[in-house]
């Protein structure tokens, strides 16, 4: 893997670069789509493509290998193949996802015994095992296996956390030199950087995670209930550690104007489930506001979901229409908001891009929080 930062803006810390991997070039900052299980829910790889116009998708560990399986994706030569999916996969490494099965696992130091939420087997994740399943998963960004403690962990408990995260990492890594890519490709192994909301925490974590000299760095464990600014701040204390030229992942982050806020800190990609999540659901983010969809006042809306944005069914679709399927419980509601509300993070992060490089980001991005903070 290989990055080029190519611009920076002179009012904040928000970057454009390029992250060239052996399924293509990712132009950043870029958001990447949540397909947990090999896909993102109810969206053709089609549509991702040439609609959403997503450049990388994240898969999840944790549930590929309960389903269907490392046999299965070995057979079919790697998730790429599997999943029909042609460019670049970053695979959590299911430390979350294990973690918040907090009645069903045991953390020791060997790694994290757990039973499936599937039937209830029990399984064990180490540091060794979860470097050689997304070895197997075949991601062009594999996750170093950590614990990602509550958001309101005690000093205590968090400097504890971490201390083993860190022990972890180094067996990760010790693992992926030991072994290669199965598919005739490399992969990158990222570390992530844990502390809860602690400065000190999250400065050791940053220096110790880059004597591993990593491709990229990752930033774990916000977003999970502290308030925004103390997410922000937290953010600005890592990336004033972590080295420049490295691309930076804010792992399950977030709304719109979290990623702008992070973006103008000095992050480069992202990852969330709430543009599908929420769509599913009935909301619907736009270049003007929030809106849901379920609302009275859009029955009779003839207007475009976003009239002004430039985002998939902003031109196809009305408000009225949507809200007619929404409410009769269409399959199709949550297609069509799926796919709106993606290719609105994805357009929003490339014209984030765009006035980066064109030296007007901070003005643009102020602009956007006021609108992106409404509901219509």
């Amino acid at each position: 893997m290989e990055f080029v930062l190519q611009h920076k803006d002179g009012g904040t810390s928000a970057r454009a670069g390029e992250i060239t991997t052996a399924h293509g070039k990712i132009e950043t900052p870029i958001f990447m789509p949540v397909g947990t299980v090999g896909s993102v829910k109810g969206v053709f790889h089609r549509d991702l493509a040439e609609e959403v116009k997503a450049q990388i998708i994240l898969g999840n560990t944790y549930h590929l290998y309960l389903r269907p399986g490392t046999d299965i994706l070995e057979k079919a030569g790697g998730l790429h193949r599997f999943s029909a999916w042609d460019k670049p996969i970053l695979t959590d490494s299911g430390g979350f996802q294990v973690f918040s099965l907090a009645e069903n696992r045991k953390i020791s130091e060997e790694g994290c015994e757990f039973r499936s939420h599937i039937d209830g087997s029990k399984h064990l994740f180490t540091p060794e095992n979860v470097v050689d399943i997304q070895r197997s998963i075949g991601a062009d960004f594999m996750m170093a296996f950590d614990e990602c403690p509550p958001g309101t962990a005690e000093y205590g408990y968090a400097s504890k956390s971490l201390d083993l995260t860190n022990r972890w990492l180094e067996r990760c890594f010790n693992r992926y030199e030991q072994t290669s890519g199965k598919y005739g490709y490399s992969q990158t192994l990222v570390p992530i950087v844990q502390g809860c909301t602690y400065p000190d925490l999250r400065v050791k974590s940053a220096e110790y995670v880059k004597q591993f000299d990593a491709d990229a760095y990752a930033i774990g464990g916000l977003a999970v209930g502290e308030p925004a600014p103390v997410m922000y701040e937290m953010i600005e204390v890592v990336n004033g550690v972590l080295p420049e030229d490295r691309p930076r992942y804010l792992m399950g982050v977030g709304t719109p104007v979290n990623l702008l806020e992070a973006i103008s800190r000095g992050v480069d990609m992202f990852d969330c489930v709430m543009p599908t999540r929420n769509g599913r659901n009935g909301m619907l983010f736009t270049s003007q506001g929030i809106i849901n969809i379920r609302n009275n006042k859009w029955k009779d809306d003839f207007t475009p979901i976003d009239p002004d944005g430039t985002c998939f069914a902003d031109h196809i679709y009305t408000k009225a229409y949507l809200r007619h399927l929404t409410i009769s419980g269409e399959m199709l509601a949550a297609q069509i908001a799926s796919l709106h509300n993606l290719a609105f993070y994805l357009w929003q992060v490339k014209q984030a891009r765009e006035h980066i490089i064109a030296g007007d980001f901070l003005a643009w991005k102020e602009m956007m929080v006021d609108k992106l903070s409404q509901r219509l």
